[in-house]
């Protein structure tokens, strides 16, 4: 079976609990969230360029960067404190950054945050079991486009299609929710259900390398040790096949469905997934400081099948976050690792080979 090795711990670690990690879009940086603060660190040197404080009155729980800004570097953060803040690199100083604006709404913690390919929106959401979509209208200048109250419980994770204006959204409530803008006003185009637990994060498939023929597919994973596979589907197949016990419909109405359920793998909660845009692999880590790496196989119709897998990656703690990067290792080239996020507060790549 192929090797999951560690790389690297970044540090020096968190005194509290990590709860997330980002990598920019186009430069070698990675962000993350701890305690108050953001860590800024190299994802060529794999040491910490600078820390952002000073913006949230309580624990940053999500963060994500802004895309197109390779220039001037913008992110967005989401905080225990109920606000959403963005922040903007300054241009004299790389060490310093300007907390720009901060979005109030929100009546409660700020699950998640996550932009739009375009990066002309800007999706939160809370434990208040909001989703609000804001649309930058001027530098520094943010309005709010849509409030989603449908979801019945904490929306744990939001997500953007990387090449629509499709958001998908998590809950506590077991559901998966997509939603789009009709006539310039958002709403609910599906309800994917399945899950028996809290939905705890999301993932789409990359556009680079994805089957045309197969369409958009989407990964969740849940409270209920399980991870899936969405797709698609016309409504024709979906009237043959589909049993209305896994979607409802709206006016506007999408049909998904469930593809394929990943082998079982996780003991415990599944706490994050994440799918690869180079090797087109999935990664899941949970409460149990197990990371899975699956595979599908296309060639036989298979399915997914696991291809590395390795126990207690952060010792005794909960892996909160995993995401793909790219980051120099130790011979100089540059890789495809993974980087999973702690309750330890440690940040810490891995190779898969």
């Amino acid at each position: 079976m192929t090797a999951i090795t560690p790389i690297a711990s970044l540090n020096p670690p968190a005194s509290s609990r990590a709860w997330l990690s980002t990598p920019h879009p186009t430069l070698p940086i990675l962000a993350t969230a701890t305690g108050t603060s953001l860590r800024i660190y190299s994802l060529n040197s794999l040491t910490l360029l600078s820390t952002i404080t000073g913006g949230h009155k309580r624990s940053i729980r999500s963060c994500a960067w802004k895309p197109d800004n390779s220039d001037t570097p913008i992110i967005a953060t989401g905080s225990f404190d109920a606000s959403v803040g963005i922040w903007a690199q300054e241009l004299d100083d790389s060490d310093e950054w300007r907390f720009a604006i901060v979005l109030d709404g929100h009546e409660s913690e700020v699950k998640s945050v996550a932009w739009s390919t375009g990066g002309n929106l800007l999706a939160t959401s809370s434990r208040d079991k909001s989703v609000w979509i804001w649309e930058e209208v001027g530098d520094d200048d943010y309005e709010t486009v849509a409030v989603l109250q449908e979801h019945e419980g904490d929306v744990k994770c939001v997500k953007w299609h990387p090449e629509e204006e499709l958001l998908a959204s998590a809950s506590y409530d077991d559901d998966i929710r997509l939603w789009r803008e009709e006539v310039d006003d958002w709403g609910c185009v599906a309800v994917l259900r399945g899950h028996q637990s809290t939905v705890w994060a999301i993932d789409w498939e990359p556009i680079a390398g994805r089957d045309e023929s197969v369409g958009s597919r989407l990964v969740s994973c849940s409270d209920d040790v399980t991870i899936r596979i969405w797709k698609k589907s016309p409504r024709q197949a979906e009237r043959q096949q589909q049993s209305r016990l896994s979607i409802i419909k709206t006016s506007n109405a999408e049909d998904w469905i469930e593809e394929a359920q990943l082998p079982k793998t996780h003991v415990r909660t599944i706490y994050s997934v994440a799918w690869s845009k180079e090797s087109h692999r999935i990664v899941s880590v949970g409460g149990d400081s197990k990371i899975v790496v699956y595979e599908e196989d296309k060639d036989t119709s298979k399915g997914w099948r696991v291809v590395a897998a390795l126990d207690c990656g952060h010792g005794e703690f909960e892996i909160n976050h995993v995401v793909w990067a790219k980051a120099k290792v130790s011979n100089g080239s540059v890789q495809e690792v993974i980087v999973t996020t702690g309750d330890d507060g440690e940040v810490k790549i891995w190779t898969v080979s």
